[in-house]
């Protein structure tokens, strides 16, 4: 398989997309399982969706998408020592930063409904979307997907039942808009790679 294949999963057309997008809409959403709904949407969304089985894809994966944007030894900004071991195989800097190329995170949920990723201060601190990098890498499980907004914000509560986080925050835009849609009004579009790793 090319490696902008596995980047940028399968080639469909746009009359083919048009076709799926309007046969989706002839169906009841519950006819379709939450996790299609997500990527569905995440890909309507501009998101790069990448599947893992086991850790070793989760590496090649990411060394791909390392290789495809030359970052390799670049600044990367990362909150979670959790992935501090995926930055070091790398040689990659996430100290003292100067100019971060991308954002490695984990992350709180996946929203089916919208295609969005769902964050907290525990994995952005208290940055705002519009400040963080353009370029996002993000580390997810399949058991992290749910149906709506309010599944994830009630996860988030029973998660941290004492120390709840703050700035919680839905990313969903992750490309420009071609044309001026008031929807996308005050967001800022971000390049994001979701690299989903199967649990269930």
């Amino acid at each position: 398989m090319s490696l902008f294949r596995k980047l940028f999963g399968s080639s469909i057309s746009a009359s083919d997309e048009e076709k799926e997008s309007q046969n989706n809409n002839f169906f009841p959403e519950n006819n379709i399982s939450v996790d299609e709904r997500f990527i569905f949407n995440f890909k309507k969304n501009g998101g790069k969706f990448l599947y893992c089985e086991n850790a070793q894809e989760v590496k090649d994966h990411f060394e791909n998408i390392l290789e495809e944007n030359d970052w390799f030894e670049s600044e990367v900004l990362c909150y979670d020592s959790n992935l501090f071991g995926l930055l070091d195989e790398n040689k990659l800097i996430y100290k003292n930063l100067t100019n971060p190329k991308f954002l490695l995170s984990s992350c709180e949920n996946l929203i089916a409904e919208e295609g969005s990723i769902l964050f907290s201060s525990k994995q952005i601190k208290q940055l705002k979307p519009n400040e963080l990098p353009t370029n996002i890498v993000v580390l997810a499980t399949t058991s992290q997907i749910l149906a709506m907004k309010s599944d994830g914000l009630s996860a988030i509560k029973k998660k941290y039942e004492r120390d709840y986080p703050t700035n919680i925050t839905a990313i969903k835009y992750f490309e420009k808009a071609k044309e001026e849609d008031f929807t996308q009004y005050g967001s800022s579009a971000k390049n994001l790679y979701l690299l989903l790793l199967e649990d269930l």
